[in-house]
């Protein structure tokens, strides 16, 4: 099968690095743009101003940072890529660009930079597996 557009969520967690590994090759093979997606947390809007805005900022200059350190292989290999920040329920976000960005494939990594909250909460993963538009590759 031949990918035309992969989607890669990333965060600060090894597993992320080798999605971005894996999906980077699987692109230059089949010539694929990717979107890079740093899924960050919501900020309730109950903080009110200015710790409202703050709040926003400081989760966006930690998603830049994230998506900068993961930017690095693909551009190294020329590969056309974009990159998204989005705040909300992570699955539920991976899940809306897949369908919104009409990915062939997502490729991410088996678990995320918070393995308690995966035993606690359920595994974000496992949630993408489930509710996914396409074809999800996991990553160790």
């Amino acid at each position: 099968m031949i990918f035309a557009k992969i989607l890669i969520p990333v965060d600060e967690s090894r597993h992320s690095e080798a999605a971005v590994k894996y999906g980077a090759s699987l692109a230059q093979i089949s010539g694929a743009k990717v979107i890079l997606l740093n899924c960050h947390r919501p900020v309730p809007t109950g903080l009110g101003e200015p710790n409202f805005q703050k709040a926003i900022d400081t989760a966006t200059r930690e998603s830049y940072a994230i998506l900068e350190k993961n930017s690095a292989q693909l551009k190294e290999k020329k590969i056309e890529f974009k990159e998204k920040i989005i705040g909300g329920s992570t699955a539920k976000v991976i899940k809306s660009v897949a369908e919104t960005e009409k990915c062939d494939l997502i490729v991410m990594g088996s678990k995320g930079k918070s393995d308690l909250e995966g035993l606690v909460v359920g595994s974000v993963t496992h949630k993408v597996l489930h509710i996914a538009p396409c074809p999800v590759l996991v990553v160790r």
